[in-house]
């Protein structure tokens, strides 16, 4: 009856599934990944004190500036891009993937290739 509401109930139990299994340290923060329908967002976090350390997202003025759509795959490659340059700036190479319950296809693929295509190792 409810499609949408089942469908984000059953995200939030596939992230948590894979959030029990992975974690951020201080040496391997994760990069923790959230799809809206217009927009992507990005942020390595360190669980171990609860600290986002670098974020980048379709809303921010660096990005917004250099692409048309912000909900297409360029969009995200550009996020990843610009979120593993600014993990370079602050000593951050290796970082744990969480793809935050959605499938790696699409933005969240690109947004996967654009961080190696920076410099980050998963």
């Amino acid at each position: 009856m409810f499609k949408h509401k089942d469908k984000k109930e059953q995200r939030r139990k596939r992230h948590l599934r894979v959030r029990s299994a992975i974690s951020g340290t201080p040496e391997r923060p994760r990069l923790a990944v959230f799809r809206s329908e217009k927009h992507i967002y990005a942020q390595l976090i360190d669980d171990s004190k609860g600290v986002t350390l670098v974020s980048a997202s379709t809303v921010d003025k660096d990005v917004k500036g250099s692409i048309d759509k912000s909900w297409n795959i360029d969009a995200a490659k550009k996020v990843g891009e610009l979120l593993a340059k600014k993990a370079k700036d602050k000593g951050i190479t290796n970082v744990v993937f969480d793809r935050g319950g959605f499938k790696f296809h699409g933005r969240i693929k690109s947004l996967a290739e654009g961080a190696r295509a920076g410099g980050l190792q998963f």
